[in-house]
């Protein structure tokens, strides 16, 4: 599942259509700033104390593996299937009990990142019902166990 731009009839829509949410967010740069301030957030917020309990002390290598993850993703270079293979997103993620909370607390992140990073309001829509739909198949339990 990748974020898709609809088709459109206007002129205008249909040469933005034909651009990739990659490209539309700034190409390498726009994803690795979109990341970082994700990361960064998750760090910040202390409603996502949760969710950052599940991640390793140092960050760096969950930002490099999310990036490339939303480099192929969002349309551009497949960064992650060539250094991993398919992304396998639900198994690599089971190890970890991804309630409803933590699931929202990902997300509480993730969507202020966008808001401050992504000014096309479209763009940003488009990008979180992506993110939202695959933060809900992430959830493999009804409880939140606050990490391991």
């Amino acid at each position: 599942m990748s974020p898709r731009v609809p088709a459109a009839t206007e002129p205008a829509a249909q040469a933005a259509s034909q651009r990739s949410v990659y490209e539309r967010l700034g190409g390498a740069e726009g994803v690795a700033m979109l990341v970082a301030r994700f990361y960064r957030l998750m760090d910040e917020l202390p409603e996502a104390y949760r969710v950052r309990r599940m991640h390793p002390e140092s960050l760096a290598g969950s930002a490099d593996s999310l990036f490339k993850f939303l480099s192929g993703w969002f349309g551009g270079p497949p960064l992650y299937v060539a250094e991993r293979g398919h992304p396998r997103l639900r198994m690599r993620h089971l190890p970890y009990a991804i309630g409803r909370v933590e699931r929202d607390e990902w997300l509480l992140c993730m969507r202020q990142a966008l808001a401050e990073q992504v000014h096309d309001g479209a763009l940003r829509a488009l990008v979180d019902r992506a993110f939202t739909e695959m933060a809900d198949h992430m959830v493999n339990t009804v409880a939140s166990t606050g990490g391991q």
